[in-house]
């Protein structure tokens, strides 16, 4: 296959959209495996070309909102005993987000608010990311949006596609160490998270690749491959 390019990924994420209804497109993967990277070129690629009425695609038309926002903050996680695995599927709010992704179809509010997730701190932080009416894409990314299992079965039908992030697996984890590190882990502690809860966590992603629309290889530009 013809390897595709973050303009063609972009293309076809424009190609979502329809006159009178929002898309929203999901990016999911492994941790580690890119979503926030692919997200963010595409966010760049799609507001400097045309958008959909032929302007310029430099104003608020498309938007990002991270699954991350729903993770429950560590006061919860440690009253139900999570906190040594946070990241797994029950230390998130899924059904949140799934009411969310279906607000957003209803595109009846002028902005519409969701939590974004501070790296820094750990936490999850509400109201903090502005969803304006215009915003006619929707790009959300996080590991679990093609999990079916409790209420994660409610997000897949709220988005209009959902793309696979694949990376080499030694890559994936030197970039998964790097960045517990870069957050406040020492590296025994970035290594021991990532090959016990991170990994047991990419397990499960990756059971859910074959229901992807499209699976994106290797790093932002690379191959694109029909899943």
């Amino acid at each position: 296959m013809t390897p595709m390019t973050i303009k063609d990924l972009a293309a076809r994420a424009r190609a979502l959209v329809r006159p009178g209804r929002r898309a929203v497109l999901g990016i999911t993967g492994s941790p580690g495996a890119g979503k926030s990277t692919l997200a963010e070129h595409l966010l760049t690629a799609l507001r400097d070309g045309p958008d959909r009425e032929g302007g310029e695609g430099l104003g608020d038309w498309v938007a990002h909102v991270p699954m991350d926002g729903f993770h429950l903050a560590d006061i919860e996680l440690d009253r139900l005993g999570r906190r040594d695995r946070k990241g797994a599927p029950d230390t998130f709010d899924a059904a949140g987000y799934a009411a969310l992704l279906r607000r957003l179809h209803q595109d009846e509010d002028e902005v519409v608010y969701a939590p974004g997730f501070e790296r820094e701190l750990e936490q999850p932080i509400a109201g903090s990311i502005p969803l304006p009416r215009t915003a006619r894409l929707v790009i959300t990314e996080g590991n679990y949006l093609l999990y079916d299992e409790g209420d994660w079965a409610r997000v897949r039908p709220q988005l209009d596609e959902v793309w696979y992030c694949e990376l080499d697996e030694a890559e994936r984890l030197r970039r998964l160490v790097a960045r517990h590190e870069r957050f406040g882990k020492d590296h025994a502690a970035a290594v021991a998270w990532s090959l016990g809860t991170d990994q047991r966590n990419a397990d499960l992603v990756a059971g859910t690749r074959h229901r992807a629309d499209l699976v994106v290889t290797g790093d932002v530009g690379g191959v694109a491959v029909a899943g």
